[in-house]
């Protein structure tokens, strides 16, 4: 069966204001918290089940313990909007997710026993054949808020609200749970496919770094080599450096500059170098990297070190374990900072939530 595509998000700095979007019939606007997982619009008629992710790609295969419930438990036709989810403990945890991508069916039965994966709902765009995407969201949560009154997990409806206060509160508090911020949705909008309809704020923050090694871009050649991204990271109370991240967001210009200035502090080969061993860059599971050598100039190195003498600031919006959970973005050198004196205690410490409280004590794993 087809299903749409998924309305987009617009980006802003701050939580919007509701009496910015005053609508006769149903104003304001409808806040929820931004599930950091994969975007999965979920279309079922009887036995036919497609679950298809923002770009269109079916993701049945990958989640069977979810097939297994939405087969029980969703109206015999309908279409539904939200978030494939996996979590750990108190926590989303995004890596654990992408490893559900596995091509190997034993390998995706496996990880479906041991990191099942919850689905959260938050949009309803057909029920029972009838087509909801030109009905205002205020009527289509409610049909979405009905349609699964007895869902229980791994299947869940997102909490939202109508209250700014509530919706920065909720902002400050769910990022302990590995929520990445908040949505916004004015309450007379339709559902509008592929259009940047609704809202998006996400934390920003910014840190100092030590820069410890680089790679090549895919489009580097001999004659005009660049850099595709700066390898990232910050010491530990041990007094070890961490890898934490990385930066790639350059212009080509800004590319051919960083290779030049890389190349006045290349490592290799060079014992001391905190990451000689590259062992000690660990994934946030404490998984290492892929073994091997990685320093030999014969073989195709997946990076090459540098003297850790160099800072930059990078901005970032939340950390995952040890790491960054996405790119950092470059920002500015920072010569007056002394590279050991960049450590993880500059990171704001987020308050621990239970993602169990935000959907009302319901628990969120499969094996509940």
């Amino acid at each position: 069966m087809d299903t749409p595509a998924p309305m987009l998000a617009k980006s802003v700095k701050d939580i919007p204001d509701p009496s910015d979007f005053d609508d006769a019939e149903h104003p304001g606007l409808l806040f929820e918290p931004k599930w950091d997982g994969f975007r999965c619009v979920v279309g079922r008629d009887g036995d036919d089940l497609v679950l298809a992710s923002r770009n269109g790609k079916p993701l049945n295969r990958y989640f069977p313990e979810l097939v297994e419930a939405f087969l029980a438990q969703l109206p015999e036709r309908c279409v539904l909007d939200g978030e494939v989810i996996v979590v750990r403990g108190d926590r989303l945890d995004f890596e654990a997710l992408q490893e559900r991508i596995h091509p190997a069916r034993s390998r995706v039965d496996l990880l479906a026993r041991e990191t099942p994966a919850s689905y959260v709902a938050f949009d309803l765009t057909s029920l029972a054949g009838e087509d909801l995407t030109r009905t205002p969201l205020a009527l289509r949560r409610a049909q979405l808020e009905a349609a699964l009154e007895h869902a229980t997990a791994p299947l869940h409806v997102t909490p939202t609200t109508t209250d700014a206060a509530v919706a920065l509160r909720w902002f400050e508090q769910f990022e302990g749970a590995g929520l990445d911020g908040v949505m916004a949705k004015p309450l007379s909008g339709t559902y509008q496919p592929n259009a940047r309809s609704m809202f998006k704020v996400k934390h920003a923050r910014t840190a100092d770094v030590v820069v410890a090694g680089y790679r090549e871009h895919k489009g580097s050649t001999p004659e005009r080599p660049l850099l595709g991204s700066l390898l990232l990271g910050l010491y530990d109370a041990e007094g070890r450096l961490r890898h934490i991240g990385v930066a790639a967001s350059f212009t080509q210009k800004k590319r051919a500059e960083l290779f030049e200035l890389m190349q006045e502090r290349v490592a290799i080969g060079d014992e001391t170098h905190p990451w000689a061993g590259w062992s000690e860059i660990t994934a946030s599971g404490g998984r290492t990297q892929q073994a091997g050598s990685r320093w030999n100039a014969g073989k195709d190195l997946s990076f090459v070190p540098v003297t850790p003498d160099l800072v930059c600031e990078v901005g970032y919006d939340h950390m995952e374990g040890e790491r960054f959970r996405h790119t950092g973005q470059f920002k500015r050198w920072r010569t007056d900072r002394d590279p050991e004196t960049c450590g993880y205690d500059q990171l704001e410490e987020v308050v621990a939530y239970d993602l169990a409280d935000i959907l009302g004590g319901e628990p969120l794993r499969a094996d509940g």
